[in-house]
């Protein structure tokens, strides 16, 4: 009887650790959200999925902020309609530059095309116009930085992802959201 519960004994530890692997392995896959149902991308580890503060927004990821930043990165995900120009010009106008010249000029956009799809990059800072809410007033953020990228889908329209916040915290996970912009793929 000893060598049957031995036997029981270690069937049961190694179910333990089995699952306790799987789990562990289930942790280390990267996180997803999906484009239209028809595209999906990794959410960076670090990054804590957020119930989105209005309804337009489909997607809302917080950012740790990073030492000396009080504030965390805010990442927003949706469809909106309008011309790709309309939006960044509204994007322009969010921004001002503490010595009055042009958001526009300042502002770096790149195009690329990324699992087939057209996918536009802009990258703006300053001092940011946050709108927490449509009616909310808005409060100026000095040395703020925004990443934004609209994704023209052939499948599922445009979706617009920016990534906002302290300057020091968007420069330091700037290369995350390029990485989960790379990671763009059809389901």
């Amino acid at each position: 009887m000893p060598h049957a519960i031995r036997f029981l004994a270690c069937s049961i530890a190694a179910g333990f650790l089995a699952t306790a692997a799987v789990a562990q392995a289930q942790d280390k896959a990267p996180k997803t959200f999906t484009i239209g149902d028809a595209y999906s991308l990794n959410i960076p580890a670090s990054w804590a999925v957020k119930q989105p503060r209005t309804r337009i927004v489909e997607h809302e990821f917080a950012v740790p902020a990073v030492k000396g930043d009080e504030l965390e990165g805010r990442v927003t995900v949706m469809s909106a309609g309008g011309s790709i120009e309309a939006n960044i010009d509204r994007w322009y106008q969010q921004f001002s530059q503490p010595d009055g010249s042009s958001t526009k000029d300042k502002a770096k956009v790149e195009k690329k095309t990324i699992a087939g799809q057209q996918v536009t990059i802009v990258d703006l800072s300053g001092t940011f116009m946050d709108r927490p809410g449509p009616q909310a007033p808005g409060v100026e953020r000095k040395d703020y930085r925004m990443l934004a990228a609209i994704v023209q889908t052939k499948n599922a329209g445009n979706a617009f992802i920016k990534f906002y916040g302290p300057q020091k915290t968007v420069t330091e996970n700037a290369a995350a959201f390029n990485t989960m912009l790379d990671s763009l793929k059809s389901k």
